[in-house]
């Protein structure tokens, strides 16, 4: 008996037969309210017969289209537009089937047509109001319970009446969120006054932190995901006035998509604080060029490197070579591959680019389809230091790889380079050209490789930025380093950056060439330091949470993403474009590797240092700072001072 009890209720459930009785009940209220409206409350006795031989098969007929339409599947607390729909056909089925009954009942008992009328309408209604007030007293409960009857709740001022707003304010509403919806604000002034899910537009933005003071707000929420950096940046500035800690919507894509809710809702990052709007590439034609092909990524544990082996792996190649020589780093990103991708064959290997025996064994092993070469090093000032190591590893190390590929009919070879490159003044700008060079001049020996360059600006977030240097100054309650207020920098994000380089290699026009992005205008790096505070809730005080610290020889006040010699054509993808290069003079770009080779392997680094700053004279040289731009007049803290781009004391690049 236990059994078939728990299948009953399993099948039915006891909420179906409540919600059976219920709706018989609603049949027989109306049917017999029907008949006391129609005859005034004067029910003749004929009519009261006609009314108890009816009132059983009416409620029957009632629940039947009930059952029919399933009137019990849907659950009363989540009633919707379509619920109410269903109802309404259920309501005119049923009255359809009584006027039938009425025709076959006549003449013996005379039903009035007005009581069928009346009937619909009140079932109909009675039925709809049972739903509403059972979901309205539903979510009040819940929401008393849940916040404590608003006494622990957070009080919630919504930037933006729209439909995001809307529907964040519904689930605030509907669920125990942990808010309290004081209010919204708007930049249309002719939405304030108005009511959405019952609570008032208050004013607009320009008036938000006298709001924000006088319903008493804990939390501000910008719900406005179609929002440019710029409107977003002003929006921060008027949540700062407030001193109120205020969270993001982050896309309009949730918002398309009916995914809005709390569970979006998160704290705002500096990438939203971008100068322009962050690119999307559409990859559609990455499967295919990369299906049951072997891919090999150096530099694979690097920031770059490892998203790149993130955003490959999703495409389904047959292989994954994943070099580097960080064993750590690559050793955790091999675990989260084989975790998102058991069906993925992923190699690892601890090598070194400048190894030349090496890399030619690891491709006549696992030979390559395409090869993505992130492997370099990247921070200016160590390199200035370091110049033996730049070059053995940014440019002896990418002829190495690309004359591997080249011989084992590699079918791509894309290299990751830098805005460093564009007329460089320091070491690292300057081998990372090198190795552009490098890779265009090996296009003419080996035709059969399809050789490119990718070419981007700062990328944030990535090892040894700007970002994670003031992320360590704040949690050390240091004020933010800046080294000038005019100076600028282009930025991406690393999904950008990867998206560029995949994006990039599916193009013909790379053969031989170098790819750039168009990344708009460039960003101050005192308004990054700016803004960056701001969403750690700190004031944008000088000297006191951000300071000037002066220009390192063979930094540059601005970056270019191409040199004055370098035209650049339009390709298919309307943000990148191809830059028609040439050798800056440089004849021999394979001889001078080789030379530089052999320098290094007989102890002859200074030879190298020499060559490489007489090639590129906007390198600084010993006791003279040639090339770099300098500013000397007023800073912002009023003192005349020398600066240079970047966050001090690690002032960095990305590659």
């Amino acid at each position: 008996m236990t059994i078939l009890s728990e299948l009953y209720d399993r099948l039915y459930g006891r909420r179906r037969i409540l919600a059976y009785g219920l709706y018989g009940l609603v049949a027989g209220l109306a049917w017999t309210a029907a008949f006391l409206l129609r005859f005034e409350f004067a029910l003749p006795a004929d009519a009261a017969k006609v009314l108890l031989l009816t009132l059983a098969p009416v409620i029957l007929v009632r629940i039947l289209f009930a059952r029919i339409f399933r009137l019990t599947a849907g659950r009363w607390r989540f009633v919707g537009t379509a619920d109410v729909v269903r109802l309404f056909l259920a309501i005119s089925a049923g009255s359809g089937a009584l006027l039938l009954m009425r025709e076959l009942l006549a003449p013996a008992l005379v039903i009035p047509r007005s009581v069928l009328l009346i009937e619909w309408v009140l079932s109909a209604y009675a039925t709809a109001a049972i739903w509403i007030g059972y979901r309205v007293g539903f979510e009040r409960v819940r929401r008393v319970r849940a916040n404590g009857a608003g006494s622990t709740a957070k009080r919630a001022i919504m930037v933006g009446a729209g439909e995001a707003g809307n529907m964040l304010a519904r689930e605030i509403l509907r669920y125990p969120t942990g808010y309290r919806l004081m209010g919204f604000v708007d930049d249309d002034p002719h939405k304030v006054g108005c009511r959405i899910q019952n609570v008032e537009v208050l004013g607009t933005t320009d008036e938000l932190a006298a709001i924000a003071e006088v319903v008493g707000a804990d939390e501000i929420i910008l719900a406005i995901p179609s929002a440019s950096p710029d409107q977003l940046r002003r929006l921060v500035e008027q949540c700062e006035e407030s001193e109120v800690p205020f969270k993001v919507l982050p896309g309009i894509r949730e918002v398309l998509g009916g995914r809005v809710g709390m569970s979006q809702v998160r704290e705002l990052q500096i990438e939203d604080l971008l100068g322009r709007e962050p690119i999307q590439l559409e990859l559609p034609e990455l499967a295919e060029d990369l299906a049951g092909k072997c891919v090999l990524i150096t530099g694979a544990a690097g920031s770059i490197g490892s998203e790149l082996s993130r955003q490959v792996a999703l495409h389904g190649p047959d292989r994954l070579v994943l070099l580097d020589q960080a064993e750590t780093d690559l050793f955790y990103l091999e675990l989260e591959l084989r975790e998102e991708h058991p069906e993925l064959e992923i190699v690892p290997l601890v090598a070194d680019v400048v190894d030349a025996p090496h890399m030619d064994r690891l491709f006549g092993r696992y030979t390559p389809d395409r090869v993505f070469h992130a492997a370099a090093y990247k921070h200016v000032p160590l390199m200035e230091s370091n110049v033996e190591q730049a070059v053995k590893n940014n440019v002896i190390g990418t002829a190495v790889v690309a004359e591997a590929a080249g011989r084992h009919g590699v079918g791509k070879f894309v290299l990751v380079s830098t805005d460093k490159a564009v007329r460089p003044v320091n070491v690292m700008g300057s081998t990372k050209r090198l190795a552009e060079l490098v890779v265009l001049d090996i296009q003419d020996r080996y035709p059969d490789t399809a050789f490119g360059a990718v070419r981007f600006g700062n990328v944030l977030g990535s090892k040894g930025s700007v970002i994670p240097i003031f992320r360590r100054q704040i949690r050390d309650h240091k004020p933010l380093t800046v080294t000038h207020p005019d100076v600028t920098r282009y930025f991406m994000t690393i999904p950008e950056a990867v998206q560029l380089i995949l994006q990039a290699s599916l193009l013909p026009e790379l053969r031989g060439h170098i790819a750039m992005l168009d990344m708009g205008e460039p960003v101050r790096i005192v308004e990054l330091a700016k803004n960056f505070l701001r969403l750690s809730g700190l004031p944008t005080r000088m000297g006191e949470t951000y300071r000037f610290t002066g220009l390192r020889p063979g930094e540059k006040m601005h970056e270019e993403l191409a040199a004055p010699h370098e035209g650049t054509v339009e390709t298919s993808i309307a943000k990148v474009r191809i830059l028609r290069t040439f050798g800056d003079g440089v004849l021999d770009v394979h001889g001078a590797v080789a030379r530089w080779g052999e320098f290094l392997s007989n102890g002859q680094a200074g030879e190298v240092e020499h060559e490489l700053r007489a090639l590129f004279k906007g390198l600084r040289g010993d006791g003279l700072d040639a090339g770099v731009d300098r500013v000397d007049g007023p800073s912002e803290n009023g003192a005349g001072q020398t600066a240079v781009i970047g966050a001090q004391p690690e002032a960095s690049s990305r590659n």
